[in-house]
């Protein structure tokens, strides 16, 4: 979760769970029983997200999600990993939220119908976020 501090995160479990007793009367069955949860899990946290966003000395998503600073590396390997991390820190909300979906290993199709766009579009935002993140980690010439 893109929550830092424990308590948020148990607080935002929490209303993930009301709202999906909440939504269950109106569950059609049309979709996967995941792919239903998923939606209403990345519905409350980008409301809360941006409720959060509001206030200046919460963060949010582009600070924490992406914590990239605990994998071990060498010196080449945290060059790369700190090109990443800053390369990540730039893209929009919507390009971080594909990126986790894509990291948690949901296909197209999935995050296609977890974000209510069509496959196509995945396709095409998922190509255009590499493509961006490529050109963000060109080291800049000082």
């Amino acid at each position: 979760m893109y929550r830092r501090d424990i308590d948020d995160r148990k607080d935002l479990f929490q209303e993930i769970v009301i709202q999906l007793w909440k939504a269950f009367p109106n569950f059609r069955q049309e979709a996967k029983v995941s792919t239903w949860i998923y939606q209403i899990a990345l519905n409350v946290a980008i409301s809360d997200w941006r409720k959060e966003n509001r206030r200046p000395e919460k963060t949010g998503i582009s600070e924490s999600i992406f914590n990239l600073t605990e994998i071990p590396a060498d010196d080449a390997q945290e060059e790369k990993l700190q090109l990443l991390y800053h390369a990540i820190a730039q893209l929009s909300d919507v390009e971080k939220g594909m990126l986790v979906l894509y990291f948690e290993e949901k296909n197209n199709e999935e995050i296609a119908e977890i974000l209510g766009i069509t496959q196509n579009y995945v396709r095409v935002k998922m190509t255009r976020i590499r493509e961006k993140l490529k050109s963000l980690m060109v080291p800049s010439e000082k």
